[in-house]
């Protein structure tokens, strides 16, 4: 028969008191100041925490940032189309005053013709008779020169007692300050005989002596229009009678369009 053997020393307070095995699973903790153990689980959490708050501050810094770089950028877009209407109306501005200077610089040249014929009656010599006038075209501008006057120039055809009556009118009218003296020249001269003598028979002019045509000189005179300004000669438009012209150059005087 089987004999159950059974030792109940080991149940024993003593025997498990000093039992290795039961020794070798306790774990022993130390025992005093826990103070670093808890500094070093505070670092531990602290790190991560600020790490993910400064993480997270730096995504909102970001996307604010982002938003005004966006907006600024749309302010820029519309500064820079602000800018090219700008630039769009200097440019205009800048064309319409240069047509407009065009067009008061080519006023500013215009000759009444009302005061060019009183300045020819003032300075035509009684022996020399005026036949035709004509205005001619502007010559063409010659470069490094200053431009022709674009009121062009005239000729005079007529006739004159003697040569020296005509050379008489031509220096009167190189003086003339509608005229460009250099360019005031004679054109052609020439001498035409008188007619042959005439008799009347009828009765009241019976026994009156024949009348004989003199002899004249055919002449053409030619000049240009000066380049002084009409705002420079208000003077002698004013003596000349023109009105008009000397008004409309004052207003353009006093709006300053034109320099006194």
């Amino acid at each position: 028969m089987y004999s159950l053997d059974i030792n109940f020393l080991q149940d024993r307070p003593e025997f498990q008191k000093n039992s290795p095995r039961q020794n070798a699973n306790k774990i022993s903790l130390p025992v005093g100041d826990l103070t670093l153990v808890y500094v070093g689980l505070a670092i531990g959490i602290c790190i991560p925490a600020l790490v993910g708050g400064g993480w997270w501050f730096l995504e909102a810094k970001n996307t604010e940032l982002e938003e005004e770089i966006a907006q600024l950028e749309q302010k820029n877009k519309k500064l820079d189309t602000e800018i090219g209407n700008i630039n769009k109306i200097k440019s205009q501005t800048k064309a319409i005053r240069a047509e407009g200077q065009a067009l008061v610089s080519v006023f500013d040249q215009i000759r009444p013709w009302s005061a060019m014929l009183q300045d020819l009656r003032d300075r035509i010599p009684a022996t020399v008779q005026i036949e035709n006038i004509t205005q001619t075209p502007p010559k063409a501008a010659v470069k490094g020169e200053p431009p022709p006057n674009p009121a062009g120039g005239i000729q005079i055809v007529g006739k004159a007692r003697s040569f020296n009556d005509v050379n008489d009118f031509l220096l009167t009218l190189q003086k003339s300050s509608f005229l460009k003296a250099e360019e005031t020249k004679i054109i052609r001269a020439s001498l035409v005989k008188g007619t042959a003598p005439r008799v009347f028979t009828g009765r009241r002019l019976s026994g009156a002596a024949p009348l004989t045509k003199p002899d004249l000189v055919q002449y053409t005179i030619r000049s240009t229009m000066s380049n002084i300004p009409a705002s420079e000669l208000i003077r002698e438009l004013e003596q000349k009678g023109t009105v008009g012209l000397v008004t409309r150059i004052r207003n353009l005087q006093q709006t300053g369009v034109l320099k006194k």
